[in-house]
């Protein structure tokens, strides 16, 4: 069995980070060997140092339009390019939701599709973050239509930002939605070893979390 650890993002967003917490995560996935880091934009370039020598691959993720998604494409594009130029590895890209329940499928594709050919031009992965728990079967489906028709690598079920959280249903269905290139992170409130073993046993490939060493040490 994979350990449950080469599936954690182990992820500190919150608005009064420091950098000291950000080099305590850096350690922290050092030790325990997660799948990758995510923090804010400003912090890539002091991960990327603080993983370099890591003898393992960890990749460094960052957030791109968070939490809202609502941010234009020039600045979602540009801020983008900035990550990837300090040295990101993965983008988790916010959709534009609002855009969305607007019916703007065409204009929420296009974006992505920018986003995406932009971050493989680097070899990076691109993430799209939908906040599911917003969207009702038909839209979840269209949703997940977009992402796999833009390129993105991943859909992610939640930001984790705005009250809601991911159930395993809503993960089964992308699973039988999506296309098998376009893998599954589950997101939002998981803290536990079993809540991240199911999510994972219902079909997602990453799991986005705050408490990676919550879930390693019930081990």
């Amino acid at each position: 069995m994979i350990p449950i650890s080469d599936f954690i993002d182990h992820t500190l967003l919150g608005p009064t980070a420091s950098e000291t917490d950000i080099r305590k995560i850096c350690e922290e996935a050092w030790i325990h060997q997660f799948k990758a880091i995510c923090v804010a934009p400003s912090y890539v370039t002091y991960a990327v140092e603080m993983l370099e020598f890591c003898p393992v691959k960890i990749e460094i993720a960052t957030v791109i339009g968070f939490p809202f998604g609502y941010s234009t494409t020039r600045s979602k594009v540009s801020e983008a390019s900035d990550a990837l130029q300090n040295g990101a590895t993965e983008l988790d890209v916010v959709m534009n939701i609002s855009r969305f329940k607007s019916m703007a499928y065409l204009s929420v594709r296009e974006e992505l599709r920018m986003l995406s050919e932009r971050t493989h031009e680097k070899d990076a992965l691109l993430k799209v973050i939908v906040e599911t728990t917003f969207l009702d079967s038909f839209e979840l489906y269209t949703a997940a239509e977009i992402c796999a028709e833009s390129g993105a690598d991943f859909m992610v079920t939640a930001t984790g930002m705005a009250g809601n959280h991911s159930d395993e249903e809503t993960v089964r269905k992308l699973k039988m939605i999506l296309p098998p290139h376009v893998r599954i992170k589950a997101a939002g409130e998981i803290l536990t070893h079993a809540q991240a073993r199911a999510f994972i046993d219902a079909g997602a490939s990453r799991i986005g979390t705050a408490s990676g060493i919550s879930i390693v040490s019930e081990l």
